[in-house]
């Protein structure tokens, strides 16, 4: 009986069982770099999250603070207010009387004015600011009359406006009119115009005479109680800073002989829970990444890619041990804050604002800052806790990064290695099979010659 050899499948075959037990052995640990590499990933996200949150919450800290305070006006068809954490609590009463406005005048039937006769014009405010607008350079398309489009973009060019009067041209019913506008609200945004002794005559007539008034120069006037008998407040704007941490928008005037208003300023405890909801889901992702990677396996269960690293361990006990210290007598139990057997960070809305009532500044205090020039506090402390892990330079997470990568590649150094040990076995074996293969052939051959001939006597 003749064994027939396929040489390609059987060097295939040897080759493979050559080369097994060094391709099981990289494959594994192939798949623990990736394992690992993939987890050290996942640890990088949820620490930069965390070390976002920390930073979120100190910039907001910096600025205000994280309690929040509202201010709601019985009638939003007359103001809408807002407060920040300055603000003390109560009702206010207030009346609005007259809001603020900025002046608007009007110049018609200006005569035609030559434009060497233009000599220069002076604007003054209420507030004793002026500027000049030299006429005399004025006529910019060069015909010799100045119109009142070219007026009007002199003074909005002149050197010192800046925004203090705005200038415009207004046609209506086939007649012009030059609009001035005053940049600053109330009875210091007043606009005077004076003309020197080199305008026009006519012109300088229509300039220095009175102008129609478009739009009063007024004041706001706000009563803290009722009007006449309260404290009155007057400003040049609709915008009242008067009551500290509170700013009210005048939207409207009340009518005369209605009941003052009522301001209503409290804590804010649903917009202060969400200043600090990004720092509690932050902590509890964080708080699950690390769970996960640092899972210990058993019956059923698989294991963590970084179950046996005992610097992650330390970190997330560092962590949990940092919640529950104490900051100046605070805590975050005390806060409404609380840590369930799993290690999840959770708040209670209630027991802040309660905690908040007596001790307002108590969140600001306990959390503290957690910048690049200034750590405090609990946010200070976990800021402290990650860096060595999350520094760029030379941090553990780095480190085990670089460490991973070279694996990697040693790996990858060690596969080319193999396969080129591979191709020189299957190219061994091939040609002693093909050979094999050909001696079989010839063999086979001669067995037919001989049997036919000793079959033919």
């Amino acid at each position: 009986m003749t064994t027939t050899y396929d040489p390609t499948s059987t060097a295939t075959s040897l080759a493979k069982a050559y080369t097994a037990a060094a391709q099981s052995l990289i494959d594994t640990q192939k798949t623990a770099a990736t394992s690992t590499s993939s987890a050290l990933t996942k640890l990088q996200s949820a620490l930069s999250s965390f070390q976002t949150a920390l930073g979120s919450l100190s910039s907001v800290s910096s600025t205000s603070s994280l309690l929040k305070m509202g201010a709601t006006p019985s009638d939003t068809a007359v103001a809408s207010a807002t407060a920040n954490a300055k603000a003390a609590p109560g009702s206010y009463s207030l009346f609005v009387e007259q809001l603020a406005s900025n002046q608007q005048i009007a110049f018609k039937d200006l005569p035609a004015t030559a434009a060497n006769a233009a000599g220069k014009i002076t604007l003054s405010l209420g507030s004793g600011e002026s500027f000049e607008v030299d006429l005399a350079v004025a006529d910019v398309d060069g015909n010799g009359t100045l119109s009142y489009a070219e007026i009007a973009r002199a003074v909005n060019a002149a050197q010192g406006n800046q925004g203090k009067v705005t200038a415009m041209v207004s046609t209506v019913n086939g007649k012009s009119s030059l609009i001035f506008s005053s940049g600053v609200g109330g009875a210091s945004g007043e606009i005077s115009v004076s003309a020197d002794g080199n305008v026009d005559a006519a012109l300088a007539a229509v300039l220095n005479g009175p102008p129609q008034e478009l739009v009063a120069a007024r004041d706001a006037i706000v009563w803290l109680g009722a009007k006449g008998s309260g404290l009155e407040i007057r400003q040049n704007s609709n915008t009242i800073t008067a009551i500290e941490g509170v700013t009210l928008t005048l939207k409207a005037a009340q009518a005369v002989g209605s009941a003052p208003m009522t301001l209503a300023v409290a804590q804010d405890t649903s917009a202060t829970k969400d200043n600090i909801a990004g720092f509690v889901n932050a902590y509890n992702t964080l708080r699950g990444t690390l769970d996960s990677l640092l899972k210990s396996g058993g019956e059923g269960s698989t294991a963590g890619p970084l179950a046996n690293d005992s610097g992650l361990k330390s970190l997330r006990d560092r962590l949990a041990s940092l919640l529950r210290q104490d900051v100046g007598g605070l805590n975050l139990r005390g806060l409404g804050f609380s840590l369930d057997r799993a290690g999840k960070l959770s708040l209670d809305g209630d027991k802040l604002a309660k905690a908040l009532t007596t001790t307002p500044d108590a969140l600001d205090g306990f959390l503290g800052k957690a910048t690049l020039t200034s750590r405090s506090g609990l946010l200070g402390s976990l800021a402290n806790a990650t860096e060595p892990w999350t520094n760029s330079t030379g941090g553990l997470l780095k480190k085990r990064q670089d460490g991973i990568g070279a694996q990697q590649r040693a790996l990858s150094e060690r596969q080319t290695r193999l396969d080129a040990r591979y191709d020189q076995m299957y190219g061994r074996y091939l040609k002693q099979f093909s050979a094999l293969q050909a001696m079989q052939e010839q063999m086979s051959k001669t067995s037919g010659l001989l049997d036919s001939l000793f079959s033919s006597k």
